[in-house]
């Protein structure tokens, strides 16, 4: 199965179909209007709510979130004091 294939994780639709509509409404949302830096604004719109509700379901534990998120806990952080999270 490709990643276009992809089942939904316990019949729910997979997070990747969220985004690409999130990603369609934010270009039409530009109404012709140019943006040089879509890739870092999407990261950030990204990471932002991710590494809230990741911390929250971890109920503030910076090592297991680092461990659900699959990234070390010195880069969590890192990412958690750029956002104003930490």
């Amino acid at each position: 199965m490709n990643a276009s294939e992809q089942r939904p994780v316990g019949g729910h639709v997979p997070l990747r179909e969220h985004v690409a509509q999130a990603v369609r409404r934010f270009l039409r949302d530009l109404d012709g209007h140019d943006v040089d830096d879509l890739y870092s604004i999407a990261l950030r719109e990204l990471e932002i709510p991710l590494f809230i509700e990741v911390m929250k379901h971890c109920e503030g534990n910076q090592s297991r979130a680092a461990a659900l998120l699959g990234i070390h806990r010195a880069t969590l952080r890192k990412k958690l004091r750029e956002y104003g999270l930490g």
